[in-house]
């Protein structure tokens, strides 16, 4: 038996917060233009919140009204709370998108191309993984989309009034028994909830047991010995900004994989599409999403690899854990041929250069079916391919 831990925060956790903001002004941007670049850090502590980083956008947005506005519907609208949109100072240092940079990713350093995905090079140096796993439906580790459902149901209770002396700021850990690569059962729950300093520690207790953990987590994948652990230390009345500095980026596994699979380092709020960071961690899991929901492999891992100001990628690798139809080769040639992972061509495909990342801030970027990325509409054209390479060993493929 192994355990995996995965953790997830609510989208009041400071951190949280920070990308929200960060995204929310990267939303604003794209909407009056699309071509925006965009690398927006936010850092939130008591009373402040301070919005710094590189931009070019050919218009005016009101940053002040998009982050009150922002930290408003996430619920922070109370001066006791130590934090909150009306009282909080606003501070605003941006800069345009160095020059050096910007040359680089408005023309490509390849040989000259008539073709147009050829004319933007990559936003930056890195390697970037996608990961995609048969043990759920959403194609994702189990660990992490559990940790999820306990935070969006944490949020969700508050939201709506069941549970009204919780405040936005929350955090829960989930511990999940293996046998061999096949989830059996939930060991260990922790729920963190920050709260009003009135209500009694037995009835939060028995208000999260019942509407949050119970509600969230399917009944299969608990024990008589499942341990469950509600606020640990006893008390969480100072939270968000106030309790913590938030920071943009600093959240990169829970955005992931939950620590499933690996991660090249970058994160991905307050970045346009050109930045490879986000949009190639995007493409790399719509690669391996569509490999497994091909039949192709149980598990998959994809990972590409950039140099700034250039195109194509300078590695594209593939590992299936030993769980594949065919060879890691073979299906790294198959990526090759069904994927066009070049900047330009991730935008255009994905539909990239639009409004749409606020809601990703929050509860993974990944294994939610209404993102572009999660399309599984590459794999009748990858087993079409995987059968002129392997027709034997594809027949006992089976699509996901």
């Amino acid at each position: 038996m192994r355990l995996v831990t995965s953790e997830s925060v609510t989208e009041g956790h400071p951190d949280k917060l920070a990308d929200r903001i960060s995204d929310s002004v990267l939303d604003a941007m794209l909407q009056i233009d699309p071509q925006a670049r965009v690398a927006v850090e936010t850092i939130l502590t008591k009373g402040l919140a301070l919005i710094a980083g590189e931009v070019t956008c050919n218009g005016y947005v009101d940053l002040q009204r998009i982050v009150r506005d922002t930290v408003r519907e996430v619920g922070y609208t109370d001066a006791a709370y130590g934090f909150d949109a009306d009282h909080a100072a606003v501070l605003i240092a941006l800069t345009e998108q160095s020059p050096d940079i910007a040359q680089g990713v408005s023309r490509a350093q390849e040989a000259p191309s008539g073709d147009r995905f050829d004319q933007l090079g990559a936003g930056d140096q890195g390697m970037m993984f996608g990961y995609a796993t048969d043990e759920t439906p959403e194609l994702m580790p189990l660990p992490i989309t559990l940790a999820h459902a306990l935070t969006r149901r944490l949020a969700a209770v508050r939201r709506e009034g069941l549970l009204p002396y919780l405040r936005p700021d929350g955090k829960a850990q989930v511990t999940v028994a293996y046998d061999g690569d096949r989830p059996t059962a939930v060991t260990a729950v922790v729920l963190s909830a920050q709260h009003d300093p009135d209500v009694d520690e037995a009835t939060l207790h028995e208000d999260l047991y019942t509407h949050v953990i119970r509600a969230a987590l399917p009944e299969a994948y608990l024990r008589d010995d499942t341990a469950f652990y509600i606020n640990p230390t006893g008390r969480f009345v100072i939270g968000g900004p106030e309790g913590d500095a938030g920071l943009t980026g600093r959240k990169i596994i829970v955005d992931t994989y939950g620590g499933a699979a690996p991660h090249g380092g970058g994160a991905f709020s307050g970045k346009d599409p050109t930045k490879v960071d986000r949009s190639a961690a995007y493409y790399a899991r719509y690669m391996a999403k569509n490999l497994v929901g091909a039949g192709l492999a149980r598990r998959a891992l994809v990972q590409l690899a950039y140099a700034i100001g250039v195109a194509h990628p300078v590695g594209i690798y593939v590992d299936t854990f030993g769980t594949a139809a065919l060879s890691d080769d073979d299906l790294s040639r198959l990526l090759r041929t069904v994927f066009d992972a070049r900047p330009a061509a991730i935008i255009a495909q994905l539909g990239l250069n639009r409004p749409m990342y606020k809601a990703t801030s929050a509860y993974g970027h990944f294994g939610r079916p209404e993102l572009p990325w999660e399309r599984l509409d590459k794999v009748t054209q990858l087993r079409a391919e995987a059968a002129k390479l392997a027709p034997a060993a594809l027949e006992a493929a089976e699509p996901a």
